[in-house]
């Protein structure tokens, strides 16, 4: 397993992995509502409900579902999307850039090639301490782990459109 890279910020979460698929499945994946219920939660939890506009200023709005069939919305925007490279979110902002309830974090999650596979990371910048302290003890790394082996394994099922 590859060491986790050192955070750029001072309340960020950082997950890396080399990953076996190219990276324009991996980006499918992640900008395709069809497509994100299939991995982007760790198995049982499940996604009841997933709309996205990939685009800065774009809504996205995820319902995860838990085992026991509580549903959590977390709503929030794009802020950048770079085809293939990079894709920004915040739940700080929902949709028309009105600012929600209570902000957690903005994510950042990039793709590079890297010997012939890809170099995939996901940043998680926190707005307080307090709130990457619970996200670690919520089991970050290793949610955000078994979701990175979900999304390899469908971008690697995936056709080249």
């Amino acid at each position: 397993m590859t060491p986790e890279p050192k955070a750029e910020t001072e309340h960020e979460l950082v997950l890396t992995r080399l990953l076996d698929a190219p990276r324009d499945k991996l980006f499918r994946c992640w900008t395709d509502a069809e497509l994100l219920p299939k991995w982007f939660v760790p198995a049982p939890w499940t996604i009841a409900k997933a709309e996205v506009d990939p685009r800065p200023g774009g809504r996205s709005f995820i319902v995860m579902r838990d085992p026991d069939g509580n549903e959590y919305p977390n709503e929030g925007v794009y802020l950048e999307i770079v085809k293939n490279e990079k894709i920004v979110f915040t739940d700080a902002y929902t949709e028309g850039w009105v600012p929600s309830q209570k902000p957690f974090f903005t994510g950042i999650i990039t793709f590079a090639d890297e010997d012939g596979r890809t170099r995939y990371t996901a940043r998680a910048r926190h707005w307080r301490e307090e709130d990457k302290q619970n996200h670690e003890k919520m089991g970050f790394h290793e949610g955000w782990g078994i979701c990175a082996d979900q999304l390899e394994a469908l971008a690697k099922t995936l056709q080249l459109s």
